[in-house]
């Protein structure tokens, strides 16, 4: 299985540490945050498309072509225009099934691995303010009815957590919709969802990276963990 991975970001909310480092490589625990999310990944995952720009020749230099055991394929994303843009970037690489994750989100391996048992499937958690993330709403089966990116009445607090499993099948909904010019993978996957069921499996250990002071957050929880 592959698994993509979006790195291209500019980190601005990371600023200062991210003026001169990529924000996938600020460390937390004294290790970069892609240790923490390739570490994590399944077995069945033997290859990284990791997307790339801002500072991404960094990125290729500490990652080169194997990183944790796994072939490096990496795909530039010249214009930040969204994340549905950076996962159309890998189009012609990805085959069958694959993982895709955020290259700022730090996810349980125990949830990876729950996520990958399924056909397709997308990790969600409860949030105390869901107007910053894309929200979820169920079909009464527990599949994914609407995905709403960053609603300002949302209809419920469970959000995606950018880690998902996805298929080829993705491709057939092509991004229509940009938001102050960034095409949002979450409009491209509330249609898709509805040909091709997306099952929503609650996460128990999510730690997002967006902020300086979510490091030592994160840095805590990663302790607290490993006890």
């Amino acid at each position: 299985m592959q698994c993509v991975i979006l790195a291209a970001g500019k980190g601005t909310r990371l600023r200062p540490l991210t003026d001169t480092c990529p924000k996938p490589l600020v460390k937390v625990g004294g290790r970069p945050l892609l240790d923490h999310i390739v570490e994590a990944l399944p077995s069945a995952v033997d290859e990284l498309i990791i997307v790339v720009g801002y500072l991404g020749d960094q990125i290729k230099e500490y990652c080169g072509a194997e990183f944790y055991g796994r072939k490096v394929r990496y795909v530039e994303q010249v214009e930040q225009n969204g994340t549905a843009r950076a996962l159309w970037l890998c189009k012609d690489l990805i085959k069958g099934r694959f993982m895709f994750l955020f290259a700022d989100d730090i996810h349980g391996k125990e949830d990876l691995a729950r996520a990958a048992s399924f056909v397709r499937s997308i990790l969600v958690a409860s949030v105390s303010q869901p107007e910053k993330f894309g929200i979820v709403v169920r079909n009464p089966d527990g599949t994914l009815g609407l995905m709403i990116e960053k609603p300002e009445h949302a209809p419920s607090n469970c959000a995606s957590t950018g880690a998902m499993i996805l298929d080829d099948h993705i491709f057939e909904f092509e991004p229509q919709t940009p938001v102050k010019g960034e095409y949002y993978l979450s409009e491209v996957i509330e249609r898709y969802a509805k040909k091709y069921p997306i099952a929503v499996v609650e996460e128990q250990l999510w730690i997002p990276v967006g902020y300086p002071e979510d490091i030592t957050r994160a840095e805590t929880i990663l302790s607290m963990n490993r006890r």
